[in-house]
């Protein structure tokens, strides 16, 4: 089970006073107190009835709570305005700040403006006490009060409002607003779950949804009332504003966006693929291969590319190209680079641009963020001018991959399609009870036969969904490690190279024994490997 954290529920709630009244009427009303965790682990997935709270940040908490009688729930604990009295009062705070902000230089760095808002509300607070507004009508500003104000104004001026402990919450993958009756998200370990969180009324929700549209500088209206942008934390945003079309209200979808990637050793741990299947990339990426990860939406397909971009030589030269920037490259040679949607026809720059100009750029590898259309055939010129490139693409198998790809709008030769050397084929799927991502099928790309009539291909992995393990099908029987890496490397006897692909998948393995999971921390034992071979690694094997 998950550690409880020496920080209690009572030191919380002692900083807390609005997390102390929230837990006494809880445990009024239900008889049981919450338990507390400062961080949440995996093995809470199996909690039937969870009851609960973590912090994201003071003075924001989360309550996950569920019974036999109450279907399980996303409980947001925050400040909140009490009643008729504080909304005045923060409404007068509110109009102070606005009054005062135009004779100030507002700094453009968000860590600059937090410093500048609280002085800002400071000031603003001075003021009022100086003119008397509360004290003519009797009313003091409470010290609770003061910090809850605060709070509220920070979140909804330099947060995104009511989504704000959203964004925080480390365990939240997608959110989904359908209407201002309905917020509810996906969490990374209790899976789909309703909010409490709730807009007055339609009208409300389409204002908001307005103004973070042009916060993000992708204005929605009625005449452009689907806009698809990137939140200031990374996330991406999908917003459908006009109730026309969106029958229920405005609604959005939101994909969070970590900045740090999970690891391959922390997927192995979650056996979304075994040790030898991470291996088996990390010798193909070391060679120059290109690898297409493939799914469909939300089968983690971006978490599996990000994890494995560490197993590209670190002296590479890396340039992304995507519309909304999720791939995350450790490497000191990283050209980023992302698409512009608006404005005149002319300064549009669009993937297909980018990837033309990756190819002047010589780098040792492109990934390409998503291929959905005509790009994908850039795609395939890079690869056969000799540019590997990674990428993420939307199909179940290798067969409607090669169909996506030999068809309109793409329309690569199948000739052209060996120039992709190996696809993975993940998916989400529905184990016991539970969701899972699983890496399904590892296939290698052999080439076109014409006397075939089509593209060979053969299966190296395979995951056996009874044991929950991953099959090795092409152990003595792979063309990529024999054909293309074997020979390269300078095996006399191609059947050696096995062996260079169990030493790694024993690195990986010991890795996850010894918890070894952080992102940046796996990259450097790959890195130091790289340069000092099994000398370089902080352990032993």
């Amino acid at each position: 089970m998950a550690e409880i954290s020496r920080e209690t529920l009572e030191t919380a709630m002692a900083r807390n006073p609005h997390l102390r009244e929230y837990v006494e009427k809880f445990t009024k009303k239900y008889g049981k107190v919450p338990e507390f965790y400062t961080q949440l682990s995996r093995d809470l997935k199996e909690i039937k009835y969870p009851n609960i709270v973590y912090p994201v940040g003071d003075p924001l908490f989360v309550h996950i709570y569920g019974d036999p009688k109450t279907e399980r729930k996303y409980i947001v604990i925050e400040p909140r305005i009490q009643n008729t009295e504080e909304r005045v009062k923060y409404e007068l705070v509110k109009e102070k700040i606005l009054e005062l902000a135009p004779s100030k230089t507002i700094p453009e760095n968000r860590e600059e403006f937090e410093i500048f808002l609280d002085q800002l509300y400071n000031e603003a607070l001075q003021k009022i006490n100086n003119r008397g507004f509360f004290s003519r009508k009797n009313v003091k500003i409470t010290k609770i009060e003061i910090e809850k104000f605060r709070y509220l104004i920070k979140r909804d001026i330099v947060g995104i409002g009511p989504l704000e402990v959203l964004i925080r919450d480390p365990y939240i993958e997608d959110i989904h607003i359908l209407g201002a009756e309905y917020v509810s998200l996906i969490h990374k370990i209790f899976d789909a779950l309703p909010t409490n969180i709730k807009f007055e009324s339609n009208i409300t929700l389409a204002d908001y949804l307005k103004a973070l549209s042009e916060r993000i500088g992708r204005p929605a209206s009625d005449k452009n009332p689907i806009v698809d942008g990137t939140l200031p934390d990374g996330s991406r945003i999908n917003i459908i504003y006009s109730p026309d079309v969106s029958i229920k209200g405005s609604s959005a979808t939101i994909r969070k966006f970590s900045t740090t990637p999970l690891s391959v050793v922390q997927l192995v741990k979650w056996n979304t693929f075994s040790a030898e299947v991470a291996a088996y990339l990390w010798l193909a990426l070391e060679y120059g291969m290109s690898v297409f990860v493939c799914g469909e939406t939300a089968s983690g397909k971006t978490t599996t590319l990000n994890s494995i971009v560490p197993f590209i030589k670190p002296q590479s030269k890396i340039f992304t190209a995507e519309d909304t920037p999720e791939v995350v490259v450790p490497h000191p040679t990283w050209q980023r680079l992302t698409t512009r949607e608006r404005g005149p026809e002319e300064s549009r720059v669009t993937l297909f641009d980018l990837l033309k100009a990756a190819l002047r750029s010589r780098p040792n590898y492109i990934i390409v963020g998503e291929i959905r259309g005509a790009e994908g055939a850039i795609a395939f010129q890079a690869m056969q001018t000799g540019h590997p490139v990674m990428a993420t693409f939307h199909a179940g198998d290798i067969k409607k991959m090669i169909q996506r790809f030999t068809g309109h709008p793409i329309n690569v030769p199948v000739t052209f399609i060996d120039n992709l050397n190996i696809a993975l084929f993940q998916q989400a799927v529905y184990v016991k009870g539970r969701f899972l991502r699983r890496i399904l099928n590892v296939v290698e790309i052999e080439g076109y036969y014409e006397e075939l009539g089509g593209v060979a291909t053969r299966s190296v992995f395979e995951w056996d969904s009874v044991g929950d393990k991953h099959i090795f099908r092409g152990m003595n029987n792979s063309y990529i490690l024999e054909r293309k890496i074997a020979e390269v490397a300078g095996y006399e006897d191609p059947k050696d190279i096995y062996n260079e692909l169990f030493l790694r998948a024993r690195i990986i393995q010991r890795m996850a024994e010894l918890g070894i999971t952080n992102y940046w921390d796996v990259y450097r034992e790959i890195k130091n490997f790289y340069e000092k071979g099994i000398q370089g690694l902080s352990f032993r094997l």
